[in-house]
């Protein structure tokens, strides 16, 4: 999903919608739903705040006047206000929006989900080098703060629009003084899902990589925590490194003999 094109104007896609926004202080306009990132509880919407895109998360109206909902809304925005992390959307404010009410508000994302890119067949080398690398980091700092969190999938995994950086959304809903190892285990399982259907829809087969993805959705001899993964991809990267460099030396050798013999 990309609400921008290259000039920064707004273009809508045929899944999103432009809702009118009565706002006479001029603060916010161009409100638009973006029913792709929706989530159970909650619509998401991009706007302009003061002329700067930014995007909000709301409460669905039929739970927006009750005071269970409107607290998870406010603990959700507790939780995640205090993270930073380049691979996770940043949370900036609380805020209540004409017609939209009580909002979360984030950095706006340039992009597109990992779910469209696999149905649109858009998945490139550098994608799955940044599920390889920036995921894990953004799931090592989730399990640091000791966040509670829905499954990750690719509808929650954004890829920006220029140079496809990964960005999470919907990372976290409470913090704990610690995770159990249930919840760690969840992850590195959730992270094998995805990284599983991403192989399946590759047109090329990279079976290094799919054996640790079934190794992480392995209910008996799963990964213990984020390290033991992020140890088996860097293994996996050097191993691929190496035989490139044997690869390379092989051919200078070859192509010192051939400069002797002329």
């Amino acid at each position: 999903m990309s609400v921008h094109s290259t000039q920064g104007k707004p273009y809508i896609s045929k899944e999103e919608k432009k809702i009118p926004i009565d706002d006479p202080s001029g603060k916010w306009s161009d409100l638009t739903l973006l029913p792709e990132w929706e989530e159970k509880f909650y619509n998401v919407y991009t706007v302009r705040k003061h002329g700067k895109w930014v995007m909000l998360k709301a409460l669905k109206p039929q739970y927006a006047s009750q005071e269970e909902f409107r607290q998870m809304l406010e603990k959700e925005f507790e939780t995640r206000y205090n993270l930073a992390h380049p691979n996770i959307v940043m949370v900036n404010d609380l805020e209540d929006v004409p017609g939209i009410g009580r909002s979360i508000i984030t950095d706006d994302v340039y992009g597109y989900s990992l779910r469209r890119l696999i149905d649109e067949k858009r998945l490139t080398p550098r994608i799955v080098h940044r599920l390889q690398t920036q995921l894990l980091d953004a799931m090592e700092y989730i399990q640091e703060n000791h966040v509670v969190h829905y499954p990750i999938t690719p509808d929650t995994i954004i890829f920006t629009e220029y140079n496809e950086n990964l960005k999470l959304i919907n990372v976290g809903y409470d913090q704990t003084s610690s995770l159990s190892a249930q919840d760690t285990r969840a992850d590195i399982e959730s992270y094998g899902e995805v990284l599983s259907e991403v192989l399946d829809n590759l047109p090329t087969s990279l079976p290094k990589l799919r054996k640790i993805a079934n190794k992480c959705r392995d209910k008996n001899r799963p990964y213990s925590t984020i390290s033991d993964l992020q140890l088996a991809m860097e293994r996996r990267n050097s191993g691929q490194i190496y035989i490139f460099l044997c690869i390379f030396i092989f051919l200078m050798l070859c192509l010192l003999i051939w400069l002797s013999v002329r």
